[in-house]
């Protein structure tokens, strides 16, 4: 314990002084007029993220499974000359949407931002076949066809493909099984994506973002009484994941520090599993 002491005690003070000399080569206004498209927007993380790229001057389309309350929402607090926002209505997965988001994003696209998630069961795993099928459909298979459709159009524009992921899809957590697994899945497929185009020579950049706990009304709730984490602010994740898909990065941690939680769950196999459960709850029933 006392040799992961002194590399935790290096990684913290290396971590600290690169964080204090790094100056963001992020320009705002390279946002400009570039056309969006956001999914999962009618809450959470994507509605923040609607609000930065209005105000960054982007032309955005929101889209959310709960049309109503993108309407109500985050949609109808956005106007010209804040940002251009289209949105619609649709069900993940479903084929009459893929056709359709190939007939929007004909009209050019620079950002496919994909942000969505079904309903997570924060929750020990209890067998549900249906339920991980379902999950697996709408955070995984959808992510799939709606990049399919995009690439074409995206590699027109020399465009950034992002996806959302999580913590979860680096390291295996407890109450996590489905969701987990669809993350790991998303890790996967566009890490193994990203390599396949740059072979090819499209010019298309794959950003998959790794968050940690966020302040949304649905983490807070699922993870209350289970978590001895501090959550971390919507609006400062969705800012970072646009900067990296702005600046074309291979992958972004939110908050910084999780890429070195990342790093050494490698490095010390032997003790991780011990120092991960501490900060989850479990009371058997």
């Amino acid at each position: 314990m006392k040799a992961i002491g002194k590399v935790l005690c290096a990684t913290g003070i290396v971590a600290g002084l690169l964080a204090f000399l790094w100056k963001d080569p992020f320009n705002p206004e390279s946002l400009s007029g570039a056309r969006v498209l956001l999914t999962g927007a009618s809450a959470g993380i994507g509605e923040q993220m609607a609000y930065h790229y209005a105000r960054f001057g982007a032309e955005i389309v929101l889209t959310a499974r709960r049309e109503a309350v993108l309407q109500k929402g985050v949609a109808g607090q956005l106007s010209p000359p804040a940002g251009t926002c289209e949105f619609f209505g649709y069900w993940l997965g479903n084929g009459p949407f893929v056709d359709c988001f190939v007939c929007l994003s004909a009209g050019g696209l620079d950002y496919l931002l994909l942000n969505h998630i079904g309903v997570t069961r924060f929750q020990m795993w209890a067998g549900d076949m249906e339920y991980i099928r379902w999950l697996m459909q709408v955070n995984f298979f959808s992510y799939v066809a709606l990049a399919t459709a995009a690439l074409p159009t995206l590699e027109k524009n020399k465009g950034s493909l992002v996806v959302v992921s999580s913590l979860a899809g680096k390291i295996p957590t407890p109450f996590t099984t489905s969701y987990s697994a669809t993350k790991f899945a998303l890790d996967g497929f566009f890490s193994s994506l990203r390599h396949e185009l740059i072979m090819q020579k499209r010019n298309v950049s794959v950003t998959l973002c790794i968050l940690g706990l966020i302040d949304t009304d649905a983490a807070l709730e699922n993870t209350r009484g289970k978590v001895h984490l501090t959550a971390s602010p919507a609006p400062e994740a969705a800012l970072a994941i646009i900067q990296g898909g702005a600046m074309q990065v291979q992958e972004v941690f939110y908050p910084w520090w999780l890429q070195y939680v990342c790093c050494l769950w490698v490095l010390f196999p032997s003790d991780r599993n011990q120092v991960l459960q501490s900060y989850f709850n479990y009371s058997s029933p």
